[in-house]
């Protein structure tokens, strides 16, 4: 999979619900989008979501533009972090989930999918590339190269002041205070996070034990709620570090991390070429475009702290009704103009022409 054009990342305020109605063209900001011209149109009624909070800006932005051809549908979304998201779709409660991971081969087996017809498969579409951003706030340093191992350490809590020898060794000429550490996690549970620790994981065992986890396994540190909820614990300390989808980013110091021999910033450039490094999860069906990953690529430029967000359906809903909105809104959001909308207000790398081709494969199938 080739991501090409990556659109410049914005900084966009982050929401704490998203509802969205009427005819969003006279709006500004994402409802400006073009409008793709496989878009479905004349559809009506109320469609609901859930799940991850990095996903929301985008969502705002898909959601105009599926209504500027669809005055007469409403999209309600609720951020409430991935987990949420998968178990509200799991209990039927919605009829579509924003995740930040997919669903496992066991969740799938173990189901209920309420909103589903006997016998369905799940609809996976990774609609939405981002780098989660390591950002701290330290009098007097603005940027600092951190391995893999380093990292591990400061979020596991045995590394805890920033004058570190760890850290000391990485950052040659930075003046290091002694300001004691303080991490900052996901208090819900998290795709973030699991992307997050699965980077830890997969590049420092030795020192992150804990796995790749969507609950903050480690005691200490402060937690908070959703990305706007670290990004603000972050911002109003010092001597805090934590972890954020970039779209939140723009404002803040930030971690470049061994790659290899280099040490690569986060940027929608860096998250795409490590998803084209990164093969698709084996053994799914053929609707469920879930990616594994490659943590450890040593791809020149490539930014492997990073998520590859779901929009995750039924392959057969028992609501026809419901299963022409999800279509719908999926069609949109991994059109050419939904992803470039979502690229310029969010950050986020556009899914390239291949991947797009599979997906819509996979959109197809829903009824």
């Amino acid at each position: 999979m080739k991501i090409s054009r990556i659109a410049q990342l914005g900084a966009v305020a982050a929401i704490a619900a998203l509802t969205l109605a009427g005819c969003a063209s006279n709006e500004g900001g994402a409802g400006a989008a073009p409008v793709s011209s496989d878009a479905p149109a004349g559809l009506s009624g109320t469609l609901t979501g859930s799940g991850a909070t990095s996903q929301q800006v985008a969502i705002q932005s898909w959601t105009a533009e599926f209504q500027t051809t669809n005055p007469d549908v409403t999209v309600n979304y609720d951020p409430a972090g991935s987990g949420t998201g998968r178990e509200s779709f799991g209990s039927g409660a919605v009829a579509f989930a924003g995740s930040d991971r997919a669903f496992k081969a066991d969740e799938i087996s173990a189901g209920p999918f309420d909103a589903c017809a006997a016998g369905s498969d799940l609809v996976e579409i990774p609609a939405y590339v981002s780098p989660i951003a390591i950002v701290f706030t330290l009098d007097g340093v603005d940027s600092l190269d951190l391995d893999a191992a380093t990292l591990a350490g400061i979020f596991a809590g045995t590394i805890t002041t920033w004058n570190d020898p760890a850290i000391a060794a990485t950052n040659s000429g930075v003046t290091l205070p002694s300001t004691a550490i303080t991490p900052v996690h996901r208090s819900d549970k998290s795709g973030t996070t699991a992307n997050f620790t699965d980077y830890l994981s997969a590049n420092a065992e030795t020192v992150w034990t804990y796995g790749s986890v969507e609950e903050w396994p480690v005691q200490g540190g402060e937690a908070a709620q959703g990305t706007s909820g670290v990004a603000n614990a972050v911002k109003g300390g010092q001597g805090t570090i934590g972890y954020i989808d970039s779209s939140q980013a723009a404002d803040f110091s930030a971690v470049s991390v061994k790659v290899g021999d280099e040490f690569v910033a986060h940027s929608p450039e860096g998250a795409a070429t490590a998803l084209d490094a990164s093969p698709f999860d084996e053994g799914r069906a053929d609707t469920d475009l879930a990616i594994k990953i490659d943590r450890t690529t040593t791809e020149a430029g490539a930014y492997p702290v990073m998520l590859v967000s779901y929009l995750i359906g039924c392959a057969e809903y028992k609501d026809a009704a419901a299963a022409e909105l999800v279509k719908g809104f999926f069609t949109t959001a991994i059109s050419e103009s939904g992803q470039e909308s979502a690229a310029s207000n969010a950050g986020s790398a556009p899914i390239s022409d291949s991947l797009r081709e599979k997906a819509t494969t996979a959109i197809d199938a829903i009824k």
